[in-house]
C-alpha cells in the first residue's frame, strides 16, 4: 500500500516535466525543431533511465528544458535526429555533472556544453564527451582552477585549433 504513495509524486513530477518540454516546442519551432507527444514521453523515460544509471535524483525543475532552450539554435541540430540528440545531451549532462564533483552549476555546465559543441566540437557528441568535457572535469577533480574563464575555454583546451597538419611533415 505504501508503494502506491511513492509512485504518485513521481508520476506528478514526470507530468510536470512533460508539460515543461511541451512548452519548449513553442520556442524551438522558430528553429524548425519540434517534439511529438510520443517523443516527449520517450525523452522523459530516457531521463529516468539516465538518472538511475548515474545514481542521481532530481528535485525541482528538470534540466532537460534548459538543455532544449540552450541548444535550440545550434547549427548542428535539425528535426531529423532531434530526439536522439537531446537524449545524448541529457546523458552527457548527468555524467559530467557527477564527473565534475558538482563544482559547476547546471547552467554553467549546459552553457559550456553548448559552447564546446557548436565551436570546437563542430557538432560531435563523441568529441564533446570524450575530449572536451573530460579534460575540463579532470582539471576540476585535480583542484586546478585555471579551467574557469569567461568563455569556457582555456589555452590548453584549444591549442589543437592552432595546429597545422602541414607542420607535421616539416
Amino acid at each position: 500500500m505504501s508503494d502506491q504513495f511513492m509512485f504518485l509524486p513521481m508520476a506528478l513530477f514526470n507530468q510536470q516535466i512533460t508539460t515543461e518540454i511541451r512548452k519548449c516546442n513553442d520556442f524551438t519551432s522558430m528553429f524548425g525543431l519540434q517534439l511529438a507527444e510520443t517523443e516527449i514521453h520517450q525523452l522523459v523515460e530516457n531521463r529516468k533511465e539516465v538518472l538511475e544509471s548515474c545514481g542521481r535524483i532530481e528535485f525541482g525543475q528538470s534540466v532537460i528544458q534548459k538543455i532544449i532552450i540552450e541548444f535550440s539554435d545550434s547549427p548542428y541540430f535539425n528535426q531529423d535526429g532531434y530526439l536522439e540528440a537531446l537524449m545524448q545531451l541529457q546523458e552527457i549532462f548527468y555524467y559530467f555533472k557527477n564527473d565534475s564533483l558538482e563544482d559547476i552549476s547546471d547552467d554553467e555546465l549546459i552553457h559550456l556544453m553548448k559552447t564546446y559543441f557548436d565551436d570546437v566540437c563542430q557538432g560531435s557528441f563523441e568529441f564533446l564527451s570524450t575530449t572536451m568535457l573530460e579534460n575540463y572535469c579532470r582539471d576540476i577533480r585535480s583542484g586546478t582552477k585555471e579551467y574557469r574563464s569567461s568563455d569556457g575555454y582555456e589555452d590548453n583546451y584549444i591549442d589543437f585549433l592552432d595546429w597545422d597538419r602541414d607542420d607535421m611533415y616539416l
